[in-house]
């Protein structure tokens, strides 16, 4: 994989009021992302699944969300003019959307078969969506790949899990190709990290802060 720059050059004109996250405090860690699995264990234990093709539904929904939240996540960056990490947030969410479609069509469903709503994972989301808290306005794709990294990593602890954990002998096959599947998005994760440039140390510094008023 690999991220086109582009330029970034917000303008106060283009800034709008009061869009500026209340809880500046939570920043993305820049060097490291935070280990999944623990996270992911409680997950697979969490997750129903009964049958080979309801391992399947769980693994659309979990593509299909975390799509969904990537793609929020960009609208979310452009709102704050970070065009560059909004367009690879976008990147994420077709990625992600890509590997939803491919077990649709693998499956040969015609419509959706499960939705966040209807899968029960531990929490109210599944182990590849991204966290809202790790957002910031000004983070940089450097950033932005650490999320990444991390659901990946997430993911494919999770189908580890599950494979342990299932008696359904089709359910463990199918596990344990999705593990090898998520294992090589990490990968390439990591190593599209190697291309992306590090943050400097003030990157939380805003030259030139929104600003709010009645």
């Amino acid at each position: 994989m690999s991220t086109k720059k582009s330029s970034k050059k917000a303008t106060k004109s283009s800034r709008k009021p009061r869009t500026k996250p209340a809880a500046k405090k939570t920043v993305v860690k820049a060097q490291r992302a935070p280990a999944p699995k623990r996270v992911a264990a409680k997950a697979a234990g969490k997750a129903t699944v009964a049958s080979a093709a309801d391992f399947m539904a769980h693994a659309y929904a979990m593509e299909a969300e975390a799509a969904e939240r990537y793609a929020e996540f960009a609208d979310s960056m452009e709102v704050h003019n970070n065009r560059e990490v909004a367009e690879l947030f976008r990147k994420l969410s077709r990625i992600e959307q890509r590997h939803a479609d491919q077990i649709m069509e693998q499956m040969g469903w015609k419509q959706s078969p499960a939705t966040s709503a209807n899968v029960r994972w531990e929490g109210a989301e599944g182990p590849e969506t991204a966290d809202p808290t790790e957002l910031h306005y000004l983070m940089q794709p450097y950033h932005a790949l650490q999320i990444a990294l991390h659901n990946e990593r997430r993911a494919r602890d999770f189908f580890a899990q599950l494979a342990k954990a299932t008696k359904d002998k089709g359910v463990r096959a199918g596990a344990l190709e999705m593990q090898e599947e998520e294992a090589e998005h990490v990968r390439l994760i990591e190593e599209w990290l190697k291309r992306t440039p590090k943050p400097d140390a003030n990157w939380q510094t805003d030259q030139d802060p929104p600003v709010l008023s009645d």
